[in-house]
C-alpha cells in the first residue's frame, strides 16, 4: 500500500501567526501543570497529565519534522502524530481544565491551563486544516 502524503501551501506569515500563539498555549499549559503538581497531586492534576503527554508527543513530532525539513509536506501518520496530537491534547486539556474549575474548585491555575489548552487546540487545528492530500505524481 502506498503511503499518503499531505501538503500545505500556507504562507509563511499565516504559519507564524498560527504557530506562535499555539506554542504559547502549550507552554502555558505545561508550566501551569508543573506548578500544580508541585503543590501536590490531586485528581485534577493527575488527569491533566494526559493532555500534557499528547501535547509533548505532538511537539516532539513537529520538532523532528522540522529537523528533517518536512514542514509543509508530511506523510499522513506524521501529520496526525504532530498536529493531531496537539489538537487532541488541547481539546482534552480544555475539558479537564474546565472540570478543574467547576468540579474540583482548582482556581487560577486551572483557568490558565484552560486558556493555554484552548490556544494550543485552536492554532494547531488552524494549521492542521491547511494540509491537503497530495496528488500522486
Amino acid at each position: 500500500m502506498k503511503e499518503e502524503w499531505y501538503e500545505s501551501n500556507i504562507s509563511n506569515g499565516r504559519w507564524i501567526a498560527y504557530d506562535l500563539p499555539g506554542n504559547v498555549g502549550w507552554i502555558i499549559y505545561l508550566v501551569c501543570l508543573i506548578k500544580r503538581l508541585q503543590l501536590g497531586g490531586t485528581v485534577f492534576s493527575i488527569l491533566a497529565v494526559i493532555p500534557a503527554l499528547l501535547m509533548i508527543v505532538g511537539i516532539v513530532e513537529l520538532a523532528i519534522e522540522r529537523i528533517q525539513k518536512l514542514d509543509r509536506v508530511l506523510p499522513k501518520i506524521r501529520l496526525y502524530r504532530g498536529f493531531g496530537a496537539l489538537v487532541l491534547g488541547g481539546v482534552l486539556g480544555m475539558v479537564i481544565s474546565a472540570l478543574g474549575l467547576i468540579g474540583f474548585g482548582e482556581g487560577r491555575l486551572a483557568l490558565w491551563m484552560l486558556a493555554g489548552a484552548a490556544l494550543c487546540a485552536l492554532f494547531a487545528w488552524l494549521i492542521f486544516r491547511e494540509y491537503h492530500r497530495r496528488e500522486a505524481s
